[in-house]
Parts: C-alpha cells; sequence; structure tokens
C-alpha cells in the first residue's frame, strides 16, 4: 500500500507523505509550472509529469529518484503532417462554427498511462495519442487513431474527408481542439486499450493501438440532437477494475454509467436525486467490479459543490444504489471543484484535490476524511505513487 501520493498543481508537483501518522505536502519539483498530471510508473518506479510552461510551452518531466531531482524527458511532438479538422472557440450562445483543418501542434499533455515492457502512453490535445516503447526514451504519434475515420479519416496532403466526430474540450486556452484525457491497459491483456476524449466518446483497439473501435454503445449525451448518436459523448473520466477488467466506470457530462462487458455496452447509472450525476473523476475498486467513487459537482454552468457541503459518493453495486459519504469534510460554505485526474484510489485509500487547492485523504474506503493540506495551488491531479 503506498505511503505517498504525488499531486499536481497549477503550480508546482507535490510529494504528500505520511509521516508519524500525519500526511504532509512537499514540493519536489517544477515550481511555478502548471503540473497537469504527475504519476508513477508501476513497472519502474519512475515518476512522471506533465508539465504546461506559459512561455516555452508542453513538456514531459521525469524523476528516478522519486522526486529528489527531476530532468526533461523525451518530449511529444506532432509530425509536420499531421493535420486535424478543429472548431473555432464557440460564440456566446454556444453555437459552433464550421471545422477548419488545422495543422497540429501540442497545446497540452493530459494524461500519461503505463504498461509492461517499457510502455508508456500520453494523451494530448489535440486528441492525440503518443506511445513509447523504450520507458519514455521515444514517442510516437499513434496515426490509426489520429486518422481514424470518425475525426476525418488522413488529413495529410489533402486526403480525408472535411468531416470530424469528434468535437472540442475548453481544456486548453484559445482553440476548441479535442482532447485525449484518459488512457486506460487492460491488466490481463496489455495489447488492449481503451481511450476516452472529449468530446468523442470511448475507443478501444484490441491490437495494441493498430486498430480502433468505438465503444459508445448505451451512452447518453441529453444536448445532442439524438442524444444516443455513435459519436459525439463527453467522457469526463473512465477507470477499470484491476481484479476484474470487465468492469469498467466512466464520469460524464451527462451522468455516470458502468459496463460490466468491457466497454461493449454502457447503463447509466446516476442518481440526480442524490446529486450523483455530474462530475469529473471517478475511481474503481481494485477487485470488485461493482464498486465505484465519484464526486459529484452541481452542473456544468454551476461547477460547484452541491448546496455548500463536499461529499463523495460510493456504489457497492453497480450503480443501483448510492451512499453519501460526508465524514470529516466541510458541509457548509465548501465550493470545492475536482477535476478529472485529481481523486485518486490505492487499495482501500482514497485522496481528492480541489481547485481551491485542499487536499483531503481517506484510509477506509471514504467512510471518513482528514485533511492532508490546504492552500496548495489549484490541485489537477491526485495519483498514489
Amino acid at each position: 500500500m503506498a505511503d505517498q501520493i504525488l499531486v499536481g498543481t497549477r503550480k508546482g508537483t507535490f510529494l504528500v507523505q505520511k509521516t508519524g501518522g500525519a500526511w504532509r505536502p512537499r514540493l519536489v519539483g517544477h515550481a511555478g509550472v502548471c503540473c497537469n498530471y504527475a504519476a508513477g510508473d508501476p513497472h519502474t518506479g519512475t515518476l512522471w509529469a506533465a508539465l504546461g510552461f506559459g512561455h516555452w510551452g508542453a513538456k514531459l518531466s521525469r524523476s528516478d529518484d522519486n522526486g529528489e531531482t527531476w530532468h526533461d524527458a523525451s518530449q511529444v511532438k506532432y509530425p509536420t503532417d499531421a493535420r486535424y479538422l478543429g472548431h473555432p472557440m464557440p460564440d456566446e450562445t454556444g453555437e459552433l462554427a464550421a471545422t477548419v483543418l488545422r495543422d497540429a501542434t501540442l497545446l497540452k499533455l493530459w494524461a500519461l498511462a503505463f504498461g509492461p515492457g517499457g510502455q508508456i502512453y500520453v494523451g494530448t490535445i489535440p486528441g492525440g495519442l503518443f506511445m513509447s516503447k523504450d520507458n519514455g526514451d521515444s514517442f510516437q504519434l499513434n496515426r490509426p487513431l489520429w486518422n481514424h475515420e470518425s475525426r476525418g479519416g488522413d488529413l495529410a496532403n489533402g486526403r480525408g474527408v472535411l468531416d470530424t466526430h469528434w468535437f472540442g474540450t475548453p481544456a486548453s486556452e484559445g482553440e476548441f481542439a479535442p482532447g485525449l484525457h484518459s488512457i486506460l491497459v487492460h491488466p490481463q491483456d496489455p495489447q488492449r486499450l481503451y481511450v476516452a476524449i472529449s468530446t468523442a466518446g470511448v475507443l478501444e483497439s484490441p491490437d495494441g493501438g493498430q486498430t480502433w473501435l468505438n465503444r459508445n454503445k448505451g451512452l447518453i449525451n441529453d444536448y445532442l440532437p439524438n442524444p444516443e448518436a455513435e459519436w459525439g459523448h463527453d467522457a469526463h473520466c473512465i477507470a477499470l477494475c484491476p481484479g476484474d477488467p470487465d468492469h469498467v466506470w466512466q464520469q460524464s457530462h451527462n451522468g455516470v454509467f458502468y459496463s460490466a462487458d468491457g466497454t461493449a455496452t454502457w447503463k447509466r447509472v446516476s442518481q440526480p436525486q442524490q446529486g450523483v450525476h455530474f462530475g469529473f473523476p471517478i475511481a474503481v475498486h481494485e477487485s470488485q467490479g461493482g464498486t465505484a467513487w465519484v464526486v459529484p459537482g452541481k452542473a456544468d454552468t454551476e461547477r460547484m459543490t452541491i448546496g455548500g457541503g463536499l461529499f463523495v459518493a460510493r456504489t457497492q453495486d453497480g450503480g443501483r444504489t448510492w451512499e453519501d459519504l460526508r465524514a470529516g469534510l466541510p458541509q457548509q460554505n465548501a465550493y470545492d471543484v475536482v477535476l478529472r485526474h485529481a481523486l485518486g484510489y490505492d487499495r482501500g485509500r482514497l485522496a481528492f484535490g480541489s481547485t481551491t487547492g485542499n487536499l483531503f485523504v481517506s484510509e477506509d474506503s471514504g467512510a471518513t476524511w482528514s485533511t492532508a493540506a490546504n492552500h496548495l495551488p489549484p490541485i489537477y491531479s491526485v495519483r498514489f505513487a
């Protein structure tokens, strides 16, 4: 069981360690720099940070000594012929303008995932998956996903069709481009991969990224003309059960969804009357596929807690029922927003952080909570490492 938590924030990377019975944070790297995502590779012990410099752009950083020192890693870079269809930022009415064919440039490093044998995966805005087979010494764009027919096909040199079902995310300033924010490596078959894109939905590769299949059956997007459309679903985060990986969970813009058949089909299991509907992160038990946790929010237009009280919701029966877990969490004048990567889980321990710089930890599966830190910079990612 991990006794340390890696936290990515708006102004640096923090390591929160348990000493003397208490969790204590310290800044270990990238002071003043935005860390969008930080995580440890369980196969090597290397710590990785996906950074966003205001002036120099997006960079990967790595530490081989548990955060004592950090070094620039091999960088993710789009090939010169990589093009995609994007939209200008929506106007005040929310209406999208016509798509524009763009040369791809790296706007944001948004997610990391790790597999055995030196496999490392990076998700980006504008919707690319980069893969390494040499422990991050080099990265290549996964072309089959980048050129998928759902986003227009191969657009290099004028090929492909000028039509896309991948829409944008406001998670990158200045451009409304798709974002790949979730990457799952199947624990029993590392060639089987899942990704989630805002805004397109979920795709699965059965063969290490050579082919990609739509995995949106059963999803509902309430603001689409056809809510059950094949594409255009606004996944916020996906997670699977390591010990029973056919159980996959999704926190979406349009509710909480659950799959018991490896994403072949989904079922919405929200309980809006309890406030369990909108939110960003989700976590799943290590062996009980029907057990998951979410941190609900009020709504997209009012990104805050429900009624000023902060709570975590847990289901232990595949979403049929949910319970509120509030003990130790502030219940008045709390307006914390918990982003999609800011909830971590490790064998009965949970931790989550908010955009108001608060970090909370539970060591009993969410039944009770303690405050690990206040006044940190806005928190973007929380992972046990």
